[in-house]
């Protein structure tokens, strides 16, 4: 049996894992694609993206999330293709997880798409126990993992306009166990339900309002909600606030730089006990978008 030391050792880990389990964005309406495969090529462009979070600043072990993906459309058919990585960082762990997605799109009205996906993913787990302060050293329980791999599959819906969206995902159906023996386990993937949605209201000529919403609900763990409520000025400028339910309030900003490229800035500050010990979340994202003679946006959109 591993050392109750090692459990110990590790419950920011546990915390974070069974709290968040998969990496947690506040600015999830521009990142869809890794919650959802259904949204790969929705935006009807190659859409790139880039992402660093680095949460709970101050507090040692706090998680530090990468992401990028490229989604687009597959030529004049009705298939969406996307690719992703995510390397998300723990204490001592480390998380790298490649993904490939497909998606399926129906015309359900004039001005309603339904989408249908599905995800592939691999997952590499690593464990650097050099980092853990064990009071035995040569413990032979206290192993590290270098790149265990564990593949998993995910699925789903995404129904959409111009001004609305509707996501219904599971990204990862095959629930895995990291580090554990017949009584503990350190790291346990579990299923993680989403369900996404937001509308455009044309407030003027300049003005655009869009509320959104995110829950998560993971076996085991409270569930999460998240509400936004987003401005969007000349089709340039974008300012917004959020609140995720019982747990941090959030401010976020973006800039159309040009057609194809937008960045955007989130800062989260925690609402729980936990705020007396960092100084808050930081989030910035980068996205390029290619445009060809046939298939561009009108305008900028929200998601």
């Amino acid at each position: 049996m591993k050392t109750k030391f090692l459990i110990f050792a590790l419950s920011l880990v546990c915390y974070t894992s069974f709290a968040q389990q998969d990496a947690q964005y506040t600015q999830y309406m521009y990142n869809t694609i890794n919650i959802n495969p259904a949204y790969a090529g929705s935006r009807g462009v190659m859409s790139i993206f880039g992402l660093h979070r680095t949460q709970w600043v101050g507090l040692d072990g706090a998680p530090t999330t990468n992401a990028f993906s490229l989604n687009t459309p597959i030529n004049d058919s009705n298939l969406g293709l996307g690719l992703s990585f995510v390397n998300d960082k723990i204490g001592p762990t480390s998380d790298n997880t490649i993904s490939a997605d497909l998606s399926y799109t129906i015309n359900t009205s004039d001005t309603f798409k339904l989408s249908f996906g599905v995800k592939a993913s691999g997952n590499f787990f690593n464990l650097d126990v050099n980092k853990l302060n064990p009071a035995d050293p040569a413990d032979d329980n206290l192993q590290p993992f270098d790149n265990e791999f564990s593949p998993n599959i995910g699925a789903g819906l995404y129904l959409h306009s111009d001004k609305m969206y509707f996501g219904l995902s599971v990204p990862n159906f095959l629930q895995d166990k990291k580090y554990n023996d017949n009584q503990y386990a350190v790291f346990q993937e579990r299923m993680n339900f989403y369900a996404i949605g937001g509308y455009v209201f044309d407030i003027s000529q300049d003005v655009k309002f869009k509320p959104a919403f995110l829950t998560k609900l993971v076996t085991g763990s409270p569930l999460q909600v998240d509400a936004s409520a987003n401005f969007l000025f000349m089709d340039k400028f974008m300012l917004g606030a959020a609140y995720r339910w019982d747990a941090a309030v959030s401010a976020m900003a973006g800039f159309q730089v040009t057609d194809g490229l937008f960045i955007g800035y989130g800062y989260d500050r925690e609402t729980t006990n936990l705020r007396r010990f960092n100084s808050g979340s930081h989030e910035v994202f980068l996205r390029f978008e290619l445009f060809n003679k046939v298939s561009k946006l009108v305008s900028p959109r929200f998601f």
